[in-house]
């Protein structure tokens, strides 16, 4: 068995897609109007088609996981999100870990947690 995507249910697939395409440089693979895979694994489905499926609304920042993404040089990346057309709602600022690395979390558009780390 081998695990192939991750998939997150977003409330608008262009302001999602070009948030993840922009920020982290993702592609779109295949758009199917209501489900959308990007390069890394990571698929996007319309919120309306999740919650008809499972007969109950979303709940944006659970916390109960994140995604994670890794970058060489995290003060640029700290610093793309301060430009960034919309409002960021950070859970931390850019910090350095005890064992050095540097990390940063945030919220992306739909309230899923995201963490860019160094390597």
């Amino acid at each position: 068995m081998k695990l192939k995507n991750i998939l997150i249910t977003v409330n608008d697939l262009e302001t999602s897609i070009a948030f993840y395409k922009n920020l982290f440089g993702l592609e779109v693979i295949a758009n199917n109007g209501q489900t959308v895979i990007l390069t890394e694994g990571l698929v996007l489905q319309d919120a309306k088609i999740w919650q008809a499926a499972l007969g109950q609304a979303m709940i944006p920042k659970h916390n109960s996981c994140e995604l994670y993404f890794e970058d060489t040089d995290a003060e640029a990346f700290a610093e793309k999100l301060e430009h960034w057309k919309e409002p960021i709602q950070y859970v931390t600022k850019l910090t350095t870990q005890s064992w050095g690395q540097k990390i940063i979390r945030f919220y992306d558009p739909d309230g899923h947690l995201i963490e860019v780390g160094t390597p």
